[in-house]
């Protein structure tokens, strides 16, 4: 695949920046000394794999790519379904059917994995209008909960206007609608507070009867009992 337009990786924060160069990264502020081309970042940045459980992996640049984020891959049947997306564009990865976003910060180099592999891409109607995700070709804009393969979307909002998490089986996908600060969760300042808040207790009302092993954060997996003892805090 040759990379036609130009693209650029933020060493920052990971965010891809499409068909233009600007002075600051849109996403993190860092100066445009930090960027590097897509196609620089493809031959120096590999996308790592870690297991979750025999169904799922955590996907993640190496070496590590600044704040980045984690993405994960879901396998059903024959199929590959990510969750969000890695900052780096890595050809030798299995070829993915979907990618399912949490919310527009982390398309990562999504563009690059649908032209290759054909991908279809589906995102929050709401979250698609942001200019995050302007230069960002989408095949499904969806508004409502919906269930795909046994992967359940559910719409909260807040973070973003469209913010999605998902659960698999007996995992739990939040990206990073809480946060570390120090040692203790804390709810993503970014965007309506309130908005946030209310998001987090319709999380809480779903997941509570729910039978949930893992959750998968914005760069780690953890226990759900442990992470729901902090996360349960956040209501006290």
């Amino acid at each position: 695949m040759a990379f036609i337009q130009e693209q650029y990786v933020c060493l920052k924060c990971g965010y891809n920046i499409i068909g233009f160069h600007p002075q600051l990264c849109p996403f993190c502020g860092a100066s445009n000394e930090n960027f590097i081309t897509a196609e620089d970042c493809s031959q120096k940045y590999k996308v790592k794999s870690s297991k979750v459980n025999n169904k799922i992996n955590r996907l993640y640049s190496y070496p590590a790519l600044g704040l980045e984020h984690s993405a994960y891959c879901i396998r059903i049947d024959k199929k590959f379904i990510w969750i969000d997306c890695p900052s780096t564009f890595n050809r030798d990865l299995d070829p993915m059917d979907k990618i399912l976003f949490t919310h527009h910060h982390f398309l990562g180099a999504s563009n690059l994995y649908r032209g290759y592999y054909t991908t279809f891409l589906w995102i929050h109607k709401d979250d698609s209008e942001h200019y995050f995700a302007e230069k960002h070709y989408f095949d499904r804009k969806f508004s409502q909960d919906f269930n795909l393969l046994g992967i359940e979307a559910f719409v909260i909002n807040g973070h973003t206007p469209g913010f999605t998490f998902y659960i698999f089986e007996d995992v739990l996908f939040v990206c990073d609608y809480l946060i570390r600060s120090g040692k203790d969760f804390i709810l993503n300042p970014y965007g309506s507070i309130e908005a946030t808040k209310e998001g987090a207790k319709k999380l809480r009302d779903i997941i509570i009867s729910r039978d949930i092993e893992t959750v998968c954060g914005f760069n780690y997996v953890k226990e759900y009992n442990i992470w729901k003892k902090e996360f349960f805090n956040l209501f006290h």
